[in-house]
C-alpha cells in the first residue's frame, strides 16, 4: 500500500506544480507589462530630461512604429559602427530631441527597449542595412493593453 501511495503522489505533484508554474507566470507577465507601460510613458515624453525640443521618441516613431528594434545590432551610419539598440536611442534622445542621454544600464533605458521590443514581437528578424532599402511598412495594431496616460498625444 505504501508503493501505491508513492505513486499517487508522484502523479498528483505535477498538478499542484502547474498551478505554481501559472501563478508565477502570469506575475511575470504583469512585471513585463508594468515595465512596457512605463516605456511607453518615457517614449511619449513623461522624462523631461530627455528632451529640450519638445521631440519625444514618439514623435518620430509613434507606438515604436519603424523603430526596428528586431533588427539590432546593427551597423548604424550615425555612430558610424555596429550598435544595440540602446546606443541608437541615446543618439536620438541627444541630437534631434536635444536631450540628455539615458545609463545604458537604468531601468529607463530598460523600459524604453522593453516597449519597442514588446510593440514589435512577431516581426521576422531581418538584418539591418546601412543604406536605405525603400519603404518600411508600417503596422498598426492595438498595441498592448494600457489605459491613456494623459501624456503626448493621449492629451
Amino acid at each position: 500500500m505504501k508503493n501505491f501511495k508513492t505513486r499517487i503522489d508522484k502523479l498528483c505533484l505535477p498538478r499542484v506544480a502547474l498551478a505554481g508554474v501559472a501563478a508565477l507566470l502570469a506575475d511575470q507577465q504583469q512585471k513585463l507589462l508594468a515595465e512596457v507601460d512605463k516605456g511607453r510613458d518615457l517614449w511619449h515624453g513623461s522624462k523631461p530630461s530627455m528632451s529640450t525640443t519638445g521631440l519625444a521618441c514618439g514623435n518620430c516613431h509613434p507606438d515604436a512604429a519603424a523603430s526596428n528594434p528586431e533588427t539590432f545590432p546593427k551597423y548604424v551610419s550615425e555612430l558610424d559602427r555596429v550598435a544595440p539598440l540602446r546606443d541608437m536611442i541615446n543618439w536620438c534622445i541627444e541630437h534631434p530631441q536635444g536631450g540628455t542621454q539615458l545609463d545604458v544600464n537604468s531601468d529607463d533605458m530598460l523600459a524604453l527597449e522593453a516597449y519597442a521590443f514588446y510593440l514589435n514581437r512577431g516581426e521576422a528578424i531581418q538584418p539591418g542595412l546601412a543604406v536605405p532599402t525603400g519603404p518600411y511598412p508600417v503596422k498598426s495594431g492595438v498595441g498592448f493593453p494600457k489605459k491613456p496616460s494623459g501624456l503626448g498625444v493621449d492629451k
